[in-house]
């Protein structure tokens, strides 16, 4: 028989994360303006995807970095506001693998390593269409613990981990 109060408590996480992400979307001009898209989202986790438009491009005629940082960024706030209580970059660091082509969709899959308290350890992934590898980017954060979405709850940790 399945431990349905566990289940019960996932789809919860579950669906205060999504309620959060369309919250945080409502008012994210940037990731609007980038034509970036929500995969999917979850406790702790998130996938972003965005076509490179040939305005993304820097003079080599290549995605230009920052862009790709910015999807790669934005993978991350969607992961760790994932449990309704706001939270903000503290460090990052990105390492690019390959140069990101016009017309490619670029995804960035990220996934929590570490939380505890008000710090968390996330890691993103980009990649393109074909699963060529773009850019790692690893980024730690800060909880400052308000609500996002009023009307959602907020969870402690990611059930998880």
């Amino acid at each position: 028989m399945a431990d349905t109060t566990q289940e019960t408590a996932q789809l919860t996480a579950q669906e205060t994360a999504q309620a959060t992400a369309n919250a945080m979307m409502r008012d994210d001009s940037a990731t609007k303006m980038l034509g970036m898209e929500i995969v999917s989202v979850g406790p702790g986790t998130s996938e972003i995807s965005m076509r490179v438009r040939p305005d993304m491009a820097n003079g080599f005629g290549m995605v230009h970095g920052g862009l790709t940082f910015t999807l790669a960024d934005t993978a991350f706030a969607y992961a760790c506001n994932s449990y309704n209580r706001l939270t903000v970059a503290q460090s990052c660091d990105v390492d690019f693998t390959n140069a990101g082509q016009i017309g490619d969709v670029l995804t960035a899959r990220c996934t929590e390593r570490f939380l505890r308290g008000r710090s968390g350890i996330y890691d993103v992934e980009v990649t393109n269409q074909d699963g060529l590898l773009i850019a790692v980017f690893r980024g730690k954060s800060r909880t400052l613990g308000e609500k996002i979405d009023p009307n959602s709850p907020q969870t402690d940790t990611n059930p998880n981990l």
